[in-house]
């Protein structure tokens, strides 16, 4: 009796793993439910016209008058749900735009990297590579991101206000300079009494109009 059990065990057994692989290869087989990327950037049932680039595909035409008002026909991408004026849902519509390339935009419609390696106070004023990114409900001609020369313009921290306040009352010290990371020139204004008041006079003319800023090269404040 035992020795008939056990085989019935066995089957049993390889009836349940055989089901198991079954429901695995069926639910594997099935549709992906992976999100695509850009969905996280497109609002659901908002208004065709108002989505954001990336969720859209649009058939442009580059040979539109530069300046001019222009159409394009555009159609959602996979995933993507919208509604016309009237709350209808649609796939396919036309947006209104400037006809002009991503690089001709005024620069509020991009955004573009920093940088803290170059100086701002050089003669000429010095420029440095940036990529730049146009907004998301901005629509144009061409590539959305781009390469620009850009003036440097970062900041250290340095408050123009303090080192001119700096300069008036404790010019002579060589508080000015110090306070702008400048220490051979604070050094030597300490010790000759801010050039006897010449020097001091100087700076404040110098601080007052911009012309001496921070020795990192930044801007003020």
């Amino acid at each position: 009796m035992a020795g008939g059990v056990r085989p019935l065990r066995g089957l049993r057994a390889v009836c349940r793993v055989l089901l198991f692989i079954s429901q695995f290869c069926i639910l594997s087989g099935g549709e992906s439910t992976e999100i695509p990327p850009y969905v996280m950037k497109c609002p659901s049932n908002g208004l065709c016209s108002r989505l954001p680039a990336d969720c859209i595909d649009c058939t442009t035409n580059f040979s539109c008058v530069y300046g001019k008002p222009v159409t394009f026909d555009c159609a959602v991408k996979p995933s993507v749900t919208c509604v016309d004026q009237d709350f209808k849902s649609q796939k396919n519509f036309i947006i209104n735009m400037t006809c002009r390339f991503c690089w001709q935009l005024p620069e509020t419609d991009y955004e573009c990297t920093n940088s803290t390696s170059c100086m701002t106070v050089s003669c000429p004023r010095q420029r440095y590579p940036a990529n730049c990114t146009v907004r998301d409900h901005v629509h144009c001609l061409g590539n959305r991101t781009f390469p620009k020369m850009l003036y440097c313009n970062w900041t250290g921290g340095y408050k123009w206000s303090t080192a001119l306040a700096l300069s008036i009352t404790l010019g002579g010290f060589g508080a000015d300079r110090f306070y702008l990371g400048q220490w051979r020139e604070g050094l030597g204004k300490l010790f000759s009494f801010g050039g006897l008041g010449i020097w001091t006079l100087i700076d404040v003319l110098l601080i007052g109009v911009g012309y001496v800023g921070p020795a990192d090269g930044s801007l003020y404040i």
